[in-house]
Parts: structure tokens; sequence; C-alpha cells
């Protein structure tokens, strides 16, 4: 499949998601102060672009695989927000991922194109309400909502077409769920979506205090909801007095920063990582190389992100 076809399907999603993975922001504006869905919808000035900084785009150029060139090529979106719910990280990814692997196995087939996709994202961002419609280039006027259905109907189709593992049927139902309530009453999604639950929270507070959204404490809090410092970040306050549904625990979230995914390259670098400073070894460690800093050692180049045994790093390993 082109790279240009792929975007062409993919784009549509990117810009409509928000309505499920925006992490909400109080907006400054000419006319005055709105509450957003999405951090980044703003920032976004082009639909494909090679730069990161300079000139935000959709999905990013940069095509780094960190693998064998040969054989992987790398998709960089530079499009999502900065999450905090483990439910809406759970849904950008898992959808993402669900609506790319159909998008390569031939399943979809509909044209989404956007008149304007970067006016369509933030179109769509400056209004919680979920209303907003915006423009296909073939003259039809869609909203984010009915447009995510659309790919939800599709991408329930192809799962029920293979045979798919326990957590695409999870990320699957869990879609639906949420574009239902999306769909009913967006703040049903109080504990589970960033931007509804930032919203609440927001609203309580300056109901509570009598602020307008003019105040710079309101934009404080906002800020503050992000602060990953547990014992500082508001998010974490509402996860200890258990205001937001979670995917995982904490002790799930402590194994997995001392043990990687052990079907991947992941195992195969942090065995070697933890080996090299159980012994002592000054070592060098890129995504796709692992080195000892001896003239006399191999440079062992692991270029498959799926090999998670490799005899030349174990018998590395055994050497020290």
């Amino acid at each position: 499949m082109s790279f240009q076809r792929l975007a062409e399907a993919l784009i549509p999603f990117f810009v409509t998601r928000q309505i499920f993975a925006g992490a909400g922001k109080v907006l400054q504006t000419p006319r005055g102060f709105h509450y957003c869905l999405s951090q980044r919808a703003q920032h976004i000035c082009q639909e494909i672009s090679g730069a990161t900084t300079s000139s935000r785009s959709i999905i990013n150029t940069r095509d780094e695989p960190h693998a064998d060139a040969e054989r992987y090529r790398r998709l960089h979106v530079i499009v999502g927000d900065s999450n905090m719910s483990e439910v809406a990280t759970y849904l950008k990814i898992g959808t993402t991922a669900l609506v790319l692997d159909m998008i390569e196995d031939g399943f979809f087939d509909r044209d989404y194109s956007l008149q304007s996709p970067v006016q369509a994202i933030r179109d769509i961002s400056h209004d919680p309400t979920l209303r907003e419609a915006i423009k296909l280039k073939d003259g039809r006027s869609i909203t984010a909502l009915q447009m995510q259905l659309e790919y939800l109907e599709y991408a329930t189709r192809y799962v029920n077409s293979i045979n798919a593992d326990t957590t695409t049927k999870d990320v699957l139902a869990r879609w639906a769920d949420v574009l239902t309530k999306l769909e009913s009453d967006p703040m049903q999604l109080s504990r589970e979506l960033d931007w509804v639950i930032k919203r609440q929270l927001i609203d309580n507070f300056m109901n509570r205090h009598r602020l307008s959204w003019r105040d710079p404490k309101v934009s404080l809090l906002d800020l503050q909801y992000h602060d990953i410092r547990p014992d500082k970040g508001v998010y974490y306050r509402l996860v200890s007095n258990d205001h937001v549904d979670r995917i995982t625990d904490d002790d799930a979230i402590e194994q997995a920063k001392h043990m990687p995914p052990q079907t991947t390259r992941a195992r195969l670098r942090g065995e070697f990582i933890r080996q090299a400073n159980l012994k002592g070894k000054d070592y060098r460690v890129d995504w796709v190389y692992l080195k000892l800093n001896d003239p006399e050692r191999e440079t062992i180049l692991c270029k498959d992100p799926f090999q998670s045994h490799d005899e030349r790093v174990e018998r590395l390993i055994r050497s020290f």
C-alpha cells in the first residue's frame, strides 16, 4: 500500500478521534476564553510534513524505522494529545492500531477525504457539544461523531471477519460504548475521557469559587491536571479518590518498569543492560544495536523488533 493511500484513510480518523482522545484545553482567543476538546489541534498547520516543531502536521514523514528498513517502515503520528486518563490512552492507541490493520488488510475502502483537515481539526476541537459539521471533498458534511461511528462500523465488520484476539475485541467494545455515550450525553464519561473529566473538574471549581473562564486560576488548574508528579498532579488526586476509571494498577506499572515485554526485542536489550550494570561494564545501546565499549568486541545489530532471543547477545552476556 502506498503511503499516500494510507494517509488518506488515516487522516480523517485522526482529525475526528479527538472526541474521545482529546485531553481538553482552556483556550484564549481574540473572542475570549473557550473550552476545547484538544490541546494540540490549535497547533496543527499541515496534513503531512517533515517538520515536527516549526510546522506541526497530522502525520510526519520522518522515516526512522528503528528496524530493518527493508521490512519495516515507521508511521510517525504527532497529532495526539498528552493524555492522563488510562482509558483515553488505551482507546487512542487501540483504535488506531485496529484502523491501521483494517486499512492495510484492504478492508477499508471508503473515501472520507476532508476539504481542509487543518481547519476541520480546529473546528471540531472548538465545539465540545460535538455538533460541528465538517466538509468532505465530495461535498458532504459530517460530524466527527458520525465519522467515528462509520469507522467503528467498518471495524466491527472487520473484527468479525478475522480471528481477533481478546484485546482487539475489548478495544472494539470500549470504542462502541464510548461513542454511544458521547452521542447521548458526553458527561456520562466523566470518569473515562480526559476532556470530560477536566471539563467537569473545572466547572465544579468555577462554581465553587464563583470564577469565570478568564480567571488565571482556571488556566492553572488546566495545567495542574497534567502534572505527572504523583504527589502534585490533580489527575493523581482524582485517582487516589477513585474519581476516574483505570485500565491497569500501580503494581502492574511498577513491574513494567523493570520487566520489558518478553516477546519483543526489548527483552534482549533489557537483559543486556541489566547484566552489564550488574557486572560494571561500560556499554552503548540504541534501538538497533548493543555494544560493549571495548574495541575488541563487535557491535551486535538487532534489526527485528519482534526477535526476543538472539544467541549472539546471550553469548555476549555470558562472556561478562
